[in-house]
């Protein structure tokens, strides 16, 4: 949805996110945290986020991240009722839940970006129907990091889960809805490059990759087998990427995913 949501300004208000970051080695020296300009002099494994393979190795970083979750600017934020009122409308739902655990993440110039996957491999605790809907906060140039969609992708997805859902029979229960199983590969995606993927799924066909630039405002949905992934962020002025993810199930459904009733938290082990 392009330009959709009147988010500017609330999009604005969040990007003082960056000002907590200013005495560390994320941002470039000499310029605003408004303008979220990643500190080139330094390594981006050094500052890796959720998707990312794991933390930033500055305990300072790693805390910022970690409670930018609880913020309450944050929190009211996602559930902006613009937001919330075309979801219900859409799905043609009376009440809405949205997921404590959201995923607020930056991706830096040249680091590590979020893997191919599709969201039902990590909320698979619960059969209920979810919706997600992708937030960048802030503009991102068309190689800045944004979503990347393969087109028709949705029977692709299902197939693959019911492949690992075959394959996982002999698990525990906790290890079959686990997206780090045996299975699986790290991090729970299925891999990393468009090319091995293309290779593994060939009897997909040809598959094309749906790429495009994002502005304040504009909101993605998808839906639970939908494969994606995240760009490489290469912005040409050197700016992060930063943007949110958010899931939302029908009130008073039975097959929600309880374990994602409380505030991301790196050793969730989801």
């Amino acid at each position: 949805m392009s330009g959709w949501l009147p988010l500017r300004p609330r999009q604005r208000k969040l990007k003082p996110y960056f000002k907590a970051y200013a005495n560390t080695s994320l941002l470039a020296p000499g310029t605003s945290p408004r303008d979220s300009i990643f500190n080139a002099s330094s390594s981006p494994d050094l500052h890796k986020g959720i998707g990312g393979q794991g933390l930033p190795t500055d305990p300072t970083e790693a805390k910022i991240l970690i409670d930018a979750h609880s913020d309450p600017q944050y929190r009211a934020f996602v559930e902006h009722p613009a937001l919330t009122t075309f979801i219900r409308n859409l799905m043609n739902w009376e009440e809405h839940i949205i997921l404590d655990r959201t995923m607020l993440r930056h991706n830096v110039p040249h680091g590590m970006g979020t893997g191919i996957h599709y969201d039902k491999l990590f909320l698979r605790g619960g059969e209920g129907f979810f919706l997600t809907a992708w937030v960048p906060i802030g503009d991102i140039s068309i190689n800045g990091g944004g979503l990347c969609y393969l087109a028709n992708s949705l029977s692709l997805g299902e197939n693959i889960e019911n492949d690992f859902t075959t394959r996982a029979a002999d698990m525990t229960p906790e290890q079959r809805i686990s997206a780090f199983n045996a299975n699986m590969m790290g991090g729970g995606m299925l891999t990393a490059s468009p090319q091995d993927f293309a290779s593994g799924h060939a009897s997909f066909g040809t598959q094309k990759w749906l790429v495009t630039d994002y502005e304040a405002g504009d909101v993605v949905f998808h839906l639970p087998y939908s494969v994606h992934a995240s760009g490489r962020n290469e912005d040409a002025a050197g700016r992060i990427r930063l943007s949110t993810d958010l899931r939302f199930y029908e009130k008073g459904d039975g097959g929600m995913d309880r374990r994602w009733f409380k505030i991301w938290d790196p050793n969730d082990g989801l």
